[in-house]
């Protein structure tokens, strides 16, 4: 698999710290959420995030409970085995686990436990001890760009490149939850013209709305997309930036209606299904005999309007203002007001099959 086919409408579930340090928690998160994304039939990710929070927070600060990140670190601390447990369920609800490990010793546990999509946070795209543990794995990477100056995404996006590692590049706005006027969505265009060799992506903490965004973004080319996922359960209350089972599922389908609406490939002309070529023709002029026209008449475009005229509905065999050439001759009289069909003239369209074929086809 290429990296694109990899990466291409890919969704990432991110569970983050939701299951506040509770496996069962873990698992109920999983288990509502795979649900969802086996009825939409889409591909997905669910991801968890590593700390190795023994060694993450310096041992003088852990009983900081005044400070959020630290507090909400400890509160939501698991084991490997807990964490093992959480990912094999991953797995056995048929999506792909991926982690955001924000130390080297959580990048070791990715590897120890089989995870294949790393996420780089927005907050380590200059951790460059990090990111060369995470380089050295050789897997497939994911970065969400947040806050970052051009000059680290450079800076990442080349280190990646250079040791031929696939990466896509999220747009991300690092606000949580994020107001609908602060997505930035023309970003996505920003990332694609700077970065033509990657998949470009979406990740989103927005609260209000769980299709404007989708169809915005896929219409831009985004195509991999990200939200962080949580459930109502045991009087926790839901962070505004997570999405229930009911709002992704909303979500899904938004994605299958903007794919739907965009159609086919961006790289070359579309082939029009036949409904609509013959609506089309059914608006196509057909050729009629201003006057009677004898056998041997030559069609010219210089006394055409004299001869000839344009008007609807074209008829079966009858030749269009599309094929109305100069120099055709009349192998047989035309009547007045009669078309001028294919059959009746000497014309290269009707020596070709095909050609012949189709205008004997069209019309009424």
């Amino acid at each position: 698999m290429n990296h694109r086919d990899l990466f291409e409408d890919l969704f990432v579930l991110e569970v983050a710290n939701n299951h506040w340090g509770s496996v069962d928690r873990g698992l109920e998160i999983i288990r509502q959420h795979s649900r969802i994304v086996r009825f939409n039939n889409v591909r997905a990710a669910i991801k968890l995030q590593f700390r190795d929070v023994d060694n993450f927070i310096h041992k003088e600060f852990r009983d900081r409970q005044d400070v959020r990140y630290i507090k909400k670190t400890i509160d939501t601390k698991m084991s490997k085995d807990d964490y093992a447990t959480l990912v094999a369920a991953v797995k056995k609800a048929s999506c792909i686990p991926m982690a955001t490990p924000f130390d080297e010793a959580s990048v070791d546990l990715c590897v120890e436990l089989g995870v294949p999509i790393i996420k780089i946070a927005s907050s380590d795209m200059n951790d460059w001890v990090l990111l060369e543990k995470i380089a050295a794995t050789k897997r497939p990477v994911i970065v969400s760009t947040g806050g970052t100056s051009q000059k680290d995404t450079d800076d990442l996006v080349a280190f990646f490149e250079r040791r031929n590692i696939p990466l896509a590049i999220n747009h991300c706005v690092s606000l949580y939850p994020t107001e609908e006027d602060e997505l930035e969505l023309n970003q996505v265009d920003y990332l694609k013209a700077r970065y033509p060799g990657h998949v470009v992506g979406l990740s989103t903490h927005e609260h209000a709305d769980w299709q404007a965004s989708m169809l915005i973004a896929y219409a831009k080319g985004a195509r991999t997309f990200e939200r962080h996922i949580d459930i109502d359960a045991n009087g926790i209350a839901v962070s505004p930036y997570c999405s229930l089972p009911e709002q992704v599922d909303t979500w899904f389908k938004a994605f299958a209606r903007a794919r739907n609406m965009c159609g086919g490939s961006p790289d070359q002309k579309r082939r029009p299904p036949d409904r609509e070529v013959e609506y089309l023709d059914a608006l196509v002029r057909g050729v009629y005999a201003k006057r009677d026209l004898p056998e041997g008449y030559v069609l010219n475009h210089d006394t055409m309007y004299d001869d000839l005229y344009l008007a609807i509905p074209l008829q079966k065999g009858q030749i269009s203002c599309r094929e109305l050439m100069s120099g055709e001759t009349l192998q047989r009289p035309v009547q007045k007001d009669q078309p001028i069909t294919i059959d009746a003239i000497d014309s290269a369209y009707a020596y070709t099959s095909q050609l012949k074929e189709l205008i004997m086809r069209r019309g009424l």
